[in-house]
Formats: structure tokens, C-alpha cells, sequence
């Protein structure tokens, strides 16, 4: 295949744009955070919408691939009964260890955009096939480097904190306060990471979940520290979605990159 370099490397909008530059925001809501007892099943709710946890648009499109559940002893767990309707999307998880477990959506790779007699093409796949996707004489080439993340925490019995050991791939938030243990009018401190290091000055967005039986939108927005880290003192009990994003230009044969870190957490009273 021909070589060559990718001097102007764009944005691919229609292919990759994050959540957060959308108009609806991506969200995976458990039935439950903390249990008790030897073993539960927890049922989780995924959508996309204008409020958050309100299934009125659509659904958030999750695969075998995509869910990554992590148990405390860092195995992994399966989702059962995974479904796609019309607004939302749903799947359950036997919690059978003791300890804190993630669950996630995780999607990663590369789309592009090229042309080649004279039509678009387009193409989306994983970074390593990239190279010999794009075929020789194609012009006009665009790429952008893609990494989502969704998660939230459940914890039967006991907290634990193996879970949050970081990948150093994206966007990742490491917890300084237990996600499961955030009480309403107290403050909780969480660290941003920026493909394992500390992502200093960027905007988190806080949005309170309810907003169907509010006025008040209930969000608000908070900046990380040089070291990565911000704090939220929750104004009441309820389920919480804590966004972040970041894209960075096209620099020399390096193409653009679009990361997003999305965090769903419930505060007890």
C-alpha cells in the first residue's frame, strides 16, 4: 500500500463526535449501589437523552464487547439479559464477590473520512488496522482517534478500591473519596487522569438526576487542579452524571483525538 502522511487530519463529525458535543447525553443507570448479603442481581437502564436517566430518545447502543464488568478480585463478569428497545437499553449482573465492582462501556478505536474517484468514503475500525485500511490514492484523508468511557460502581458488602486501578488509555477517573460512599452536603474528591496522567484545568459537568419533576436544571461545573483532581459537594441525595471531554487538533502526521469520561454515581442522604 502507498505511504503517506496525513498533513491535515480533521475532525470526522459525523463518525465521531463526542457525547458531551452532542444534544443528547449518554447515561447507564443501576438499580442499586450498595448491597448486602452473599450475592444480588443489579439491573442497569442505558440511554441517551436530553435529561439525564430519562429514556425518551434513544437507546445507548452496548455490546458483549463493549460492557466491561470488573469484579473486586479483578476477574471479569458477564451481562445477562442484554436488550435494546426503542429509548433505552438494559442488561443485569449477578454481583457475586464481595468488594467494589465497575461496570463500564468502553469503545475505542479510529474513524476517517477519505476520497477516492471522486466519492467519500468513509471508514471506522481499530488504530492498528488504520494503516492498511485507507487505500492507496485516496485523497482528502481525515482521521480522528476515539476514546469513550461510561462507568459506575457497585459495592456488595464491604468497599474495596481494586477496580480503580487506571488503564492509562483516555479519559479515566481515579476515586480519592469512595464512589460509594458520597453522602448529600458532604464533599467528595475525585482524580482526572489524561491517558494515565494528571489532566490539569478541565471542566467537569455535574448534572442531578429528577430534572423531569424540576425547574431548576440542578448542574453545575467544576475544574480540576495541576494534580488532576476536583471536589463536588453534593447539594442533595439522587443520582448524579459527572461529564468531561477533551479533543485535541490534528498536530504534524498525528491525527486529531476525541476522549470522553462519563461517570454515574449515587449520593445517599
Amino acid at each position: 500500500m502507498k505511504k503517506f502522511a496525513l498533513p491535515a487530519l480533521a475532525m470526522v463529525a459525523a463518525l465521531a463526535a463526542p457525547l458531551s458535543a452532542q444534544a443528547h447525553r449518554g447515561w447507564m443507570m443501576p438499580s442499586s449501589t450498595i448491597l448486602s448479603g452473599d450475592a444480588a442481581w443489579v439491573g442497569f437502564d442505558a440511554g441517551a437523552s436530553n435529561g439525564v436517566f430519562i429514556a425518551d430518545h434513544a437507546p445507548l447502543r452496548l455490546s458483549a464487547a463493549s460492557l466491561v464488568i470488573l469484579a473486586p478480585d479483578g476477574t471479569t463478569g458477564a451481562a445477562a439479559n442484554l436488550m435494546q428497545g426503542a429509548y433505552r437499553s438494559t442488561f443485569d449482573v449477578h454481583i457475586d464477590k464481595p468488594g467494589t465492582w465497575k461496570v463500564a462501556n468502553v469503545s475505542a478505536g479510529m474513524s476517517a473520512s477519505y476520497s477516492l474517484n471522486g466519492q467519500t468514503q468513509r471508514w471506522r475500525g481499530s488504530a492498528a488496522d488504520f494503516a492498511t485500511a485507507i487505500p492507496a490514492g485516496a485523497t482528502n484523508v481525515s482521521a480522528q482517534v476515539n476514546n469513550n468511557r461510561l462507568e459506575t460502581f457497585i459495592t456488595l458488602g464491604a468497599p474495596t478500591e481494586t477496580v480503580f486501578a487506571p488503564t492509562g488509555q483516555g479519559l479515566e477517573m481515579v476515586p480519592v473519596t469512595h464512589p460509594n460512599d458520597l453522602v448529600a452536603g458532604e464533599a467528595a474528591t475525585f482524580t482526572l487522569l489524561n491517558n494515565g496522567q494528571p489532566a490539569a484545568g478541565m471542566e467537569v459537568t455535574v448534572a442531578r438526576g429528577g430534572l423531569r419533576y424540576r425547574d431548576n436544571p440542578g448542574e453545575m461545573t467544576v475544574r480540576t487542579g495541576a494534580d488532576g483532581t476536583f471536589t463536588v459537594t453534593w447539594p442533595e441525595a439522587g443520582m448524579y452524571w459527572l461529564n468531561t471531554s477533551q479533543r485535541a487538533e490534528a498536530a504534524g502526521t498525528a491525527p486529531a483525538q476525541s476522549m470522553q469520561y462519563t461517570a454515574v454515581l449515587e449520593v445517599l442522604p
